[in-house]
C-alpha cells in the first residue's frame, strides 16, 4: 500500500515536473520569439552572403531606400555576417540622432576606416579619445575664426584667387573641379597649417589628387566587399591603391608638422598644429599620463580635417554651378537679386539675410546634391529599444541621409530642383528641419559653420562675376546630373563656360 502510494506520488511528481518543463519551454520559446519579433524586419539573409544580392553596392543608398518601402523606416540588412540597421525618413533619423543621441552616437569603424585611422583622430574614433579630440578641434577651429569675421576675410581673399583662375579661361569651356578644390582646401589649410598653397604647387596637387581618389575608392563595390571579408584586402587593387595613398599623405603631413615644430613659439600660436603641439608640450611638462595629445592623434586629426574640408566643400560648389548652368532661369533670378541688393561691391556674410532667394538656391543645391548619402556609419553604444524594435549594443547603424533630403512628406518636389522649398509665400527664407546635409546629433559635421560661410561667399562672388553656361554645342537638357559615385557623390566629369558679366 505504502509502496503503491509512493509510486503514485512519484508518478505525479514526475508528471508535474514534465508539465513544468514543457510550460517553461513554451514560455521561453514564446519569449524568444517575441524578442525576435521586436528586432527590426528585413529581407531574409543568405548563408555567408547575407543580403549582398539584395542591394546594388554601386548605389547602396538607392537600394536601401527601395528596401525601406517594403520593410519600413527601421529595418535590418546583413552584409555578409555583419548586421546593419538602416534608418530612413526625416522623423526616424531625427529621433535616433537627436532624441537618442547617446545611444546612436558611436562611430562604426569598418575595416577600411580602421586602416585609415587606426582608431585615432576625430572622425573614425570612439570613447574618451574621440570626445577630447572633437572638443579640442571645435575649440581650436573657433579660436582661428570658424564662423567669425576673421574667417570671412580669408575666404574673400581666396575668392579673388578663384575668380582670377576662372578669368584666365576667357569664357571658354573648362573643367572647374580642380580649381574649386584648391580654393576649398586653402581655407582649411590656412587654419590647420597657417598658410595657403599656390594653385600651381605640385605637392598641393598631388595631396588633393590622392585625397580625391581615396574618397572615391572608399565607396567602390570592391572596398565594400573588403569591409565584409577583410582578408581579401591584399588581393584587391583598390585596397592596395588606398593603402599607398594613405601612407603617402601621412608622410606629407608628418613633414609639414615637423616644419611647424621647428619654428614653434609657445607665445604665438599660428594654426591648429601649433595649438596641438603647445597643448601636448604643456601636458608633458605637467607629467600628466595617459594624455590623448600624442603624435597619432595629431596626424590623423589633421588628415581628417584636411580631407573633410576639401572634398565635400569642393563637390558642393561644383554642384551649385552645374545646377545654375542646367537651370538658367534660377541663375538669372540669383543674379538679379545680387545686382539689386549688393551691386558691384564684394558680398559679405551680413548680406545673407537680404538675399533670401540666393540663400534658398544654395540650400536647394545642397539638398538635391546629397553629397554624403549614407552619412558615415554609426554604432549603438548600448542596447536600445527604438520605435518598438530592440537594437543590440554594438550594432552598425546607417542613418540614410538620402531618405531625409528626399523625404516626400517633408519636400513638395523632392527629386526636382526647387528653391521654393526654402521660401515662404512672401519670398522670405525659411529654415527646414529636414535639411540635414551635415548630419545631426553628436556626430554632425564639426565644420558646418565654416562650410556654410565658404559656400555662401564662394557662390555669390562667382555669380556676381560670371554667368555659367554649358559648353558650345551642348544644350541645358544635355547637361548630365548623374553623380560620380564614391563614398561621397560629386558631379560626373564635365565642363562649363564662365562668361564674364562685367
Amino acid at each position: 500500500m505504502i509502496e503503491d502510494l509512493f509510486q503514485s506520488s512519484t508518478s505525479v511528481s514526475l508528471l508535474v515536473a514534465i508539465v513544468g518543463l514543457l510550460v517553461l519551454h513554451l514560455f521561453y520559446s514564446s519569449f524568444s520569439s517575441q524578442d525576435k519579433k521586436r528586432e527590426p524586419p528585413g529581407p531574409k539573409p543568405l548563408p555567408l552572403l547575407g543580403n549582398l544580392l539584395h542591394v546594388d553596392l554601386k548605389r547602396l543608398d538607392s537600394s536601401l531606400l527601395n528596401l525601406s518601402k517594403k520593410y519600413g523606416p527601421v529595418f535590418t540588412v546583413y552584409f555578409g555576417q555583419k548586421k546593419v540597421v538602416v534608418l530612413t525618413g526625416y522623423r526616424t533619423v531625427k529621433q535616433a540622432l537627436i532624441n537618442h543621441a547617446e545611444e546612436f552616437g558611436d562611430r562604426a569603424v569598418t575595416p577600411i576606416f580602421y586602416d585609415f585611422n587606426r582608431g585615432h583622430g576625430i572622425i573614425f574614433s570612439n570613447g574618451d579619445s574621440w570626445k577630447e579630440m572633437r572638443r579640442f578641434a571645435l575649440t581650436t577651429l573657433r579660436d582661428f575664426g570658424m564662423g567669425k569675421r576673421s574667417s570671412e576675410g580669408k575666404i574673400i581673399e581666396e575668392c579673388r584667387y578663384l575668380i582670377e583662375e576662372f578669368e584666365q579661361h576667357e569664357g571658354k569651356a573648362f573643367d572647374n573641379s580642380h580649381t574649386i578644390n584648391y580654393a576649398a582646401s586653402n581655407i582649411i589649410s590656412a587654419i590647420i597649417f597657417g598658410k595657403r598653397f599656390e594653385y600651381k604647387d605640385p605637392v598641393f596637387h598631388v595631396m588633393l589628387k590622392r585625397d580625391h581618389e581615396t574618397i572615391r575608392l572608399t565607396g567602390s563595390a570592391s572596398i565594400q566587399i573588403y569591409n565584409v571579408i577583410p582578408w581579401l584586402g591584399p588581393c584587391l587593387k583598390n585596397w592596395r591603391v588606398l593603402m599607398k595613398n594613405v601612407e603617402d599623405n601621412k608622410e606629407e603631413i608628418k613633414s609639414k608638422v615637423a616644419e611647424l615644430k621647428e619654428t614653434l613659439n609657445p607665445e604665438m600660436c599660428r594654426c591648429f598644429v601649433d595649438a596641438f603641439l603647445i597643448r601636448k608640450m604643456n601636458l608633458e611638462e605637467s607629467e600628466i599620463k595617459d594624455s590623448h595629445y600624442h603624435d597619432d592623434n595629431l596626424l590623423y586629426s589633421v588628415l581628417n580635417l584636411f580631407a573633410a574640408g576639401t572634398d565635400t566643400m569642393g563637390y558642393t560648389l561644383q554642384w551649385c554651378l552645374l545646377f545654375m548652368a542646367k537651370y538658367p532661369h534660377f541663375q538669372d533670378r540669383v543674379q538679379e537679386e545680387l545686382d539689386r541688393v549688393v551691386g558691384s561691391r564684394q558680398v559679405g556674410v551680413e548680406d545673407r539675410k537680404n538675399l533670401p532667394y540666393t540663400d534658398a538656391v544654395i540650400h536647394e543645391s545642397q539638398r538635391l546634391a546629397n553629397i554624403v548619402p549614407l552619412a558615415i556609419p554609426h554604432k549603438t553604444s548600448q542596447d536600445v529599444t527604438f520605435q518598438g524594435y530592440f537594437i543590440k549594443e554594438g550594432t552598425i547603424v546607417f542613418p540614410l541621409l538620402t531618405s531625409v533630403l528626399y523625404d516626400e512628406s517633408e519636400w513638395e518636389t523632392p527629386h526636382t530642383f526647387n528653391p521654393s522649398h526654402f521660401l515662404d509665400k512672401e519670398g522670405k527664407f525659411i529654415r527646414k528641419d529636414a535639411f540635414m546635409p551635415f548630419s545631426a546629433g553628436r556626430r554632425a559635421c564639426l565644420g558646418e559653420s565654416l562650410a556654410r560661410m565658404e559656400l555662401f561667399l564662394f557662390f555669390t562672388s562667382l555669380l556676381q562675376r560670371f554667368h555659367f553656361t554649358p559648353p558650345p554645342g551642348v544644350t541645358v537638357d544635355e547637361l548630365d546630373l548623374t553623380p560620380a559615385v564614391g563614398f561621397t557623390l560629386g558631379p560626373s566629369p564635365h565642363e562649363l563656360c564662365a562668361v564674364s558679366r562685367q
